[in-house]
């Protein structure tokens, strides 16, 4: 492990408002803060709004500074990357945001039934090949039902069109209605342009500079109801990030 990634990890454990729970600790005596995330960490009654995957925290700590009234929480488990969002949070003095590095599969081991209020899922793997580990597959989405209010939000921003496609198909398929819906958010006449949505990370910046359109739904997750997933042939999206390399069809 290099010398930058060592250090990171050791300011890591100096910010208060970052969680890193060992799994043989969350194994063996749970999570003391499941439940009580208000109360015990944030100490103001909010409702609570998750990003998962979040990365740099650039999402989650734009939503905080914009959105004062909710309490925001980044979860990813590569804690390196999450270093950039605390350590601008800590420079900013917030109190209104936080960060879990875990594995997104045992989110609810650290949150309560109807603990949370909200999920973003912003420009995630599309996960192509795999639709268990899709975030916003049928298994992802009844993990999340657990933890959100009755009605809870899932908001994704995406630039891929195979993503935006299987996640409107798997939505379709088990007749759910999203709220907004629009293949194309900086482009789409009929989308009022949005502060909160306007928010762009690295990620976006490098979709945009490649021509991408970003794509973005909202709805609202049904609960205690079985889901399945659709019946659909999806093509594959034709380009990789840079840092994967450029492939045929870009």
């Amino acid at each position: 492990m290099g010398k930058n990634k060592l250090r990171k990890f050791r300011e890591m454990e100096e910010i208060p408002f970052v969680v890193q729970c060992p799994f043989a600790t969350l194994a063996s005596e749970g999570f003391g803060m499941k439940g009580h995330w208000n109360s015990d960490f944030f100490h103001k009654d909010n409702p609570i709004v998750l990003e998962l995957g979040c990365g740099k925290g650039e999402y989650t700590v734009g939503l905080a500074e914009r959105i004062p009234g909710k309490n925001f929480i980044g979860i990813d488990v590569k804690g390196a990357r999450m270093w950039t969002g605390a350590k601008r949070a800590l420079a900013a003095g917030m109190t209104n945001v936080g960060f879990l590095r875990t594995d997104i599969e045992l989110i609810d081991r650290f949150f309560a039934p109807g603990e949370v209020s909200e999920i973003w899922i912003t420009f995630p793997d599309p996960q192509m090949k795999k639709v268990r580990k899709r975030l916003t597959s049928t298994r992802f989405l009844e993990l999340y039902s657990h933890i959100l209010k009755p009605e809870g939000k899932l908001h994704l921003k995406t630039d891929s069109p195979f993503l935006y496609t299987y996640t409107r198909a798997m939505a379709s398929h088990n007749g759910i209605t999203p709220e907004a819906d629009t293949a194309d958010l900086y482009g789409d006449p009929s989308h009022p342009a949005d502060d909160i949505l306007s928010i762009r990370t690295y990620y976006e910046q490098q979709w945009l500079s490649r021509g991408l359109t970003i794509k973005y739904l909202r709805f609202a997750i049904p609960r205690d109801r079985e889901l399945s997933e659709p019946d659909i042939e999806i093509p594959y999206d034709t380009y990789r990030s840079f840092s994967r390399g450029h492939v045929e069809g870009e």
